[in-house]
């Protein structure tokens, strides 16, 4: 039954980040090279990504090099707590600003609530818990800390910002650096209560 759910999530993840590229490919208005910069600087594709990666090490090569990193807790765990910021930034905020059909909207689903509720419902039940620390909330700030310079900067270049409240040309940089700091704080908290309720559960499940 566990290989059928990681299976299952691997078909799934793997599914929706292809489709979503072959449809960003098809729908481009910009070059092809220009189309997969933009695709992949969506913070969505990114941790949809990591998701689809761990639970391909999961199922494939859990022992081998790459398999070791990616099936790692505090890997797992950070992932989690992209893969919900992905979830609850578009489900509060974005979902309104626009009316997917068809595929597009399978997929805007899977990326954005399916994959989500099935990496924490992993992480929950599947992953050990009991080497989390408190400090790793910050390392797991790096990663958001490094997209949110190269889509910035990157940004300066091209006029292109994948989300509407980083989007320099439209705000200005005072804004959107607020904007930044109270995602980093969302980011923090989130990454704190993901560390604080594995505790809990490797307390109380007797992981330590």
């Amino acid at each position: 039954m566990k290989n059928l759910f990681i299976a299952v999530s691997v078909l799934l993840g793997w599914f929706a980040v292809i489709a979503q590229l072959v449809l960003y490919i098809i729908n481009r208005t910009v070059s092809l090279t220009e189309t997969l910069f933009r695709f992949f600087s969506y913070f969505t594709i990114l941790s949809n990504i990591l998701v689809a990666l761990c639970f391909t090490a999961l199922l494939v090569k859990p022992k081998s090099a790459w398999g070791r990193i990616f099936t790692h807790s505090k890997v797992i765990s950070g992932t989690v707590v992209y893969i919900i910021v992905v979830s609850a930034v578009y489900n509060l905020v974005l979902r309104q600003l626009w009316n997917p059909e068809g595929l597009q909207k399978i997929v805007d689903v899977i990326l954005h609530s399916t994959m989500p509720m099935l990496f924490v419902a992993h992480w929950l039940f599947r992953v050990p818990k009991n080497e989390l620390q408190w400090k790793n909330a910050f390392a797991w700030l790096l990663f958001p800390l490094l997209y949110i310079i190269l889509v910035l900067i990157r940004g300066t270049f091209s006029d292109f910002y994948p989300y509407p409240f980083i989007d320099v040309s439209e705000s200005g940089y005072n804004a959107v650096l607020i904007n930044c700091a109270g995602l980093f704080i969302i980011f923090l908290v989130l990454s704190l209560l993901v560390i604080g309720t594995g505790k809990l559960i490797s307390k109380y499940t007797g992981e330590d």
